[in-house]
């Protein structure tokens, strides 16, 4: 079971690298918390991967809403 989660890790981690440009927006944060509480559950390296993408995922879509703001037309 350890060496399947392990696998899995490795595989997100390897797949988040592949993105070309390195954007660490909500990344680091994520994975500290998550690593942080991966730990506290016996597995900080899954942790900190899952913590990244999700602290990736949630600052695109704060991206997202902030242009979308933006873009609304002015109401007169």
């Amino acid at each position: 079971m350890i060496r399947v989660l392990t696998g899995i890790a490795l595989s997100t981690l390897a797949v988040l690298s592949l993105n070309g440009t390195a954007e660490a927006k909500g990344c680091i944060k994520g994975a500290l918390v998550g690593g942080v509480a991966g730990h506290m559950a016996g597995h900080g390296v899954m942790g900190a991967a899952a913590g990244c993408a999700i602290g990736r995922h949630r600052a695109n879509k704060k991206d997202k809403e902030q242009q979308s703001q933006g873009q609304q037309p002015v109401a007169q």
